[in-house]
């Protein structure tokens, strides 16, 4: 166990800031005497380590920014306004495509900072930036696996997924939300907005995982990052793959006359597989490396060279984590038939559309007859066939 002692000059500020969260820990204008023998500390060059870092966040954030931008707004638009959100998985795209844009709105002000090595907007603003990052990461998390597992259960169980079930995902995304704005409180709450460039200067020059940790115990930070690791990763991909193996296990089964038929199968399956593909690019790699660079930048590595390589590795596997920003919305495009259709021809039919409106302003809901994303209510309908997913 690593034992912590500040040595404090007399000055009414404490003379150590430590950083342990998420992995991250280095000293500020303080010294430790840890009960265990540090490695070296020129060992990693702390300013171009962070030179490195920012040119980095820059060049993928740049890039990610118009992309994921306009993609999540398409995917928002067809969503709500063509397909039905309650029928199969849509309502839970729906919300992944909020979280990614969240995200992405944040991307300007990083990619600011992070040019200028400067945050002029405030310590609330930073704080709602850095706290987005970790909310959308989660959100998209909890949201790829409903995807998959709603995808799964229509397979398996197609007879079981009835009206008052669709209706009750909303109940399950307004569930999800509260639960990861809370989980991820610890990573805004822990951080010291007081450094000693803002005390000279008067303004927020650092921000981000740049900010110190509010003083925490080695135990503290570890639980932490266990509880992490345990229920941000480990278990939704044993369900991402539980539900991937299930759904193509579902191909083995006879197909004549069954209900639903092999092409379903085939689509679920494509759009479960797509989650488990943006889940182990954008996610896994990240929570890998996470324990590893808490260790590394807690000088708990026997090896300069072997550090060295986890410090700079760890914010690529960041950067792929907010990829799935610009990832998500073509997973839309290529696993939902409907989707694909509408970005194509978005023009809906004179006559739907005022079924639609009529339906509103009534209170009625559209027929839950017909193909799985629906026609207008009434006995006008659309004059393209739709096509399930």
């Amino acid at each position: 166990m690593l034992r912590l002692e500040a040595l404090h000059t007399g000055s009414s500020q404490a003379a150590m800031q430590v950083e342990m969260l998420n992995g991250e820990q280095y000293v500020r204008n303080g010294s430790f005497d840890f009960a265990m023998s540090f490695a070296n500390e020129s060992c990693e060059n702390s300013k171009d380590l962070r030179t490195y870092q920012h040119h980095l966040y820059a060049v993928v954030y740049s890039v990610i920014l118009a992309p994921g931008l306009l993609g999540n707004l398409l995917a928002l638009w067809v969503f709500r306004v063509y397909i039905r959100e309650t029928k199969k998985a849509v309502v839970f795209m729906m919300n992944l495509a909020v979280a990614d844009l969240l995200q992405v709105l944040s991307l300007p002000l990083r990619i600011y900072y992070y040019l200028n090595n400067s945050w002029p907007f405030g310590h609330i603003l930073c704080m709602i930036c850095f706290y987005l990052k970790y909310v959308n990461m989660y959100a998209s998390i909890y949201f790829l696996v409903c995807v998959s597992v709603r995808r799964c259960e229509l397979i398996m169980r197609p007879l079981r997924y009835n009206s008052s079930r669709r209706k009750g995902d909303m109940v399950i995304c307004g569930v999800g939300w509260l639960f990861v704005f809370l989980a991820c409180l610890p990573f805004p709450l822990l951080r010291n907005p007081v450094t000693s460039d803002t005390l000279l200067t008067g303004h927020d020059l650092e921000c981000f995982s740049e900010l110190p940790l509010r003083p925490i115990s080695p135990p503290a930070a570890w639980t932490l990052l266990v509880i992490a690791e345990l229920i941000g990763f480990v278990i939704p991909l044993a369900l991402v793959l539980a539900c991937t193996c299930l759904t193509a296990g579902s191909l083995r089964e006879p197909t004549e006359g069954a209900i639903p038929d092999r092409g379903e199968k085939r689509r679920a399956l494509r759009m479960v597989l797509s989650c488990a593909a943006v889940f182990l690019v954008c996610f896994a790699p990240y929570h890998v490396t996470m324990p590893l660079d808490f260790l590394a930048k807690a000088n708990a590595l026997g090896s300069c060279a072997l550090r060295d390589r986890i410090l700079r590795c760890h914010p690529i596997t960041l950067c792929l984590a907010s990829l799935n920003c610009s990832l998500d919305p073509l997973m839309y495009y290529y696993t939902t038939d409907e989707f694909r259709r509408r970005l194509s021809k978005p023009e809906l039919p004179e006559g739907v559309t005022f079924s639609r409106r009529l339906s509103c302003l009534t209170g009625g809901e559209e027929s839950d007859d017909g193909d799985d994303y629906g026609h207008a209510e009434g006995p006008i309908v659309s004059s393209q066939p739709l096509s399930p997913d």
